[in-house]
């Protein structure tokens, strides 16, 4: 087995990768779902997974620093400082909704971030500051709490991803309807 400190080869960390991408899918539509579960749609078998992580609770915690990193990485790819906040705020559905599969993993099940640190916990901060900067521009409302938006905002991206996940919502649609949704409610 491969301890975190030593080098993957290539193949490894192809494994590795899907292991973690396989994960992030079946435990975002079945939260118990169980270590063969996971494996058949890794395209491996158990014991290649126990090879990579020891136990279900160690593939959890890896997967989860992986998606906040990943999650992390959206939010520095939307560039959510630049443009209009309705086009930054677009920039930023477009990403979340590009790995809609780890929003619902991160955010659907609180359990998830529990016993994350606060200090590794995913950033939300550039969604705040793009929330304060569209409410001084005049495009969302002044007179709501910018958390509450906040909050109405992420709440819409959860409830998106998961209806792109099961089919209730189309994935083609899925960011001008959050955007149309949330713009017609907090529009000043």
């Amino acid at each position: 087995m491969n301890t975190p400190s030593q080098a993957l080869s290539h193949a490894q960390a192809r494994t590795r990768a899907a292991i973690v991408e396989a994960t992030v899918s079946v435990l975002a539509a079945n939260r118990t779902a169980s270590l063969p579960v996971i494996a058949e749609a890794a395209g491996v078998g158990r014991t290649t997974v126990h090879r990579y992580f020891p136990d279900r609770d160690h593939l959890i915690r890896e997967v989860t620093a992986d998606s906040i990193a990943v999650v992390r990485e959206l939010g520095v790819r939307a560039d959510t400082g630049h443009g209009t906040p309705v086009d930054a705020l677009h920039r930023l559905l477009a990403a979340y909704f590009s790995e809609s599969d780890r929003i619902v993993f991160l955010f659907k099940d609180p359990a998830v971030l529990q016993n994350v640190p606060p200090d590794e916990q995913p950033d939300d901060d550039f969604v705040m500051e793009l929330i304060r900067r569209g409410q001084v521009e005049g495009v969302f409302a002044s007179d709501l709490n910018a958390v509450w938006i906040q909050h109405a905002l992420l709440a819409l991206v959860l409830q998106g991803c998961e209806d792109v996940s099961t089919g209730e919502l189309p994935a083609h649609t899925a960011v001008t309807t959050i955007l149309r949704t949330f713009l017609r409610g907090v529009s000043a």
